[in-house]
């Protein structure tokens, strides 16, 4: 047995090998390494862009969203793949993030865009987006996992004890190519510089954004560490982009845009700051839904993660977990069959029943997973034309002492009707034109700014508290 499965996969080895495309590298011309290609690059993200979106949600602003789109599709078409297909998408999350998909796909959030303080900050950083897709970054990591699971996948077959240590084997795997990963990431911020610079933005701004990364990572309890990050400390970022900026500016006959901060942030006044409590929040220990009008009950000192698609809450010991979504299905019923036939659960006792008068199926069953039982707890409850589905689960052994709080959660589903959370809004990023001078503290607090929260909008504006603001200066409050 052992003799045919190492054989089998030495074969697969084999045949992976052999796949290897050696594609020319559009920046440097050069042939690079790369067992996937450029169509399978395409559909990778094409089939991945449907779990981003379901993930994080799409963030509901058609001008901002086109915005972003046009300044996206002027870069691409500077780039060395002006032929790709290009889509542009702002996300529905508060973190601070950009990222590109292979072939094609790049994503900003509303919480990036919102500290943003200049077209060119945007430019900047979507020219270095648009460079990961050109240099083909992620399908050459996609590559390279492909070969890391191929020599872990060999050493769990050669030793038990392997196993035991596979985790170490992977973040040493993961250290390996960390390096590669900053390489990658260096290169995109050359290539972000070429970009914007080609089209008139002046790049030392996408260099001062790097600044209010450095501010955010201090802000969130500590600096983030040189070498043991998939990107460049932010400091050594600024300090070189703005070498670079200025070698291209040189290098091209460079025509600046005319450019208005105050145009950029008209672009992004109202933009939703913060975590949106329209689609979702909790307080005092209840989980309110405003858009979907839901409300069930959350375990006291339970961590709860909230996305578009599922919501989901663990204990402090990590050992067991409630998970909440859409179902599938025309019924509760069948909803709760779906589940069953899908997961190939065991069910161990199943009765329809009603959650505050709303039709409802409960389930409980176990499910065997590559390592362990879980015993889960179902319920599947019928509001209007959608099924809501619960699943609280843990091990065997524990799922006596963790019955009773899934059952509470699941049963405490009920019609939102508290009028204070129906009409709770989401806090805004404002424009203010200033109509007094003085330090940025003293015209912030001008606006009510609460003082625990100066330090935060500095870093909003991209400024200290301590810059001087003139009369007629625009610059971002929050309420």
């Amino acid at each position: 047995m052992y003799r045919r499965s190492l054989a089998l996969l030495l074969l697969a080895g084999v045949a992976v090998l052999a796949s290897v495309s050696c594609t020319k590298d559009y920046v440097t011309g050069k042939s690079t390494f790369n067992l996937m290609s450029e169509s399978s690059e395409v559909a990778l993200g094409k089939e991945a862009d449907p779990q981003i979106v379901a993930e994080y949600g799409l963030y509901d602003d058609a001008n901002l969203t086109a915005y972003v789109d046009g300044i996206g599709q002027s870069i691409a078409r500077v780039s060395q793949r002006p032929n790709l297909q290009y889509t542009f998408r702002v996300v529905d999350s508060p973190i601070v993030n950009a990222f590109a998909l292979p072939g094609g796909y790049v994503y900003f959030t509303r919480g990036i865009l919102a500290h943003f303080n200049s077209e060119a900050e945007l430019a900047g950083v979507m020219g270095h987006e648009i460079g990961h897709v050109v240099a083909r970054h992620g399908a050459e990591q996609q590559s390279k996992a492909q070969l890391a699971q191929l020599g872990l996948g060999l050493g769990n077959i050669l030793s038990e004890d392997f196993r035991r240590i596979s985790g170490v084997a992977e973040l040493g795997l993961s250290l390996i190519f960390l390096k590669f990963s900053r390489s990658q990431e260096s290169e995109s911020d050359l290539l972000g510089v070429e970009y914007s610079t080609k089209l008139g933005y002046d790049a030392r701004e996408m260099a001062g954004f790097f600044r209010t990364i450095a501010r955010l990572s201090d802000d969130g309890g500590g600096r983030m560490p040189v070498f043991l990050s998939t990107h460049p400390d932010p400091g050594q970022r600024e300090t070189r982009v703005a070498q670079l900026a200025a070698e291209w500016q040189a290098k091209i006959p460079f025509t600046p845009k005319t450019l208005d901060r105050k145009d950029y942030l008209r672009m992004i006044d109202g933009i939703v700051y913060g975590d949106d409590p329209r689609q979702g929040f909790v307080e005092n220990n209840v989980f309110y839904h405003p858009e979907l009008r839901f409300q069930f009950p959350v375990p006291a000192k339970w961590a709860l993660m909230n996305s578009p698609s599922a919501v989901q809450m663990m204990n402090a010991e990590k050992n067991a977990m409630i998970e909440f979504s859409l179902g599938r299905g025309d019924s509760p019923k069948a909803a709760a069959g779906s589940f069953v036939q899908n997961a190939q659960a065991q069910v161990i006792r199943e009765q329809a029943t009603r959650v505050h008068g709303l039709p409802a199926h409960e389930v409980e069953s176990q499910v065997q997973t590559q390592n362990n039982v879980l015993h889960l707890l179902s319920y599947f409850i019928q509001k209007g034309n959608a099924i809501y589905v619960f699943h609280g689960y843990t091990t065997n052994a524990l799922y006596p002492t963790y019955a009773a709080t899934f059952k509470s959660v699941m049963v405490g589903f009920d019609e939102l009707r508290n009028q204070a959370a129906l009409q709770k809004q989401p806090l805004r990023v404002r424009i203010e034109r200033v109509e007094k001078a003085g330090d940025l503290a003293t015209v912030l607090r001008g606006y009510r700014t609460e003082e625990k929260t100066l330090s935060e909008l500095a870093i909003l504006n991209g400024m200290t508290l301590q810059d001087q603001v003139k009369r007629g200066d625009y610059i971002k409050v929050v309420r």
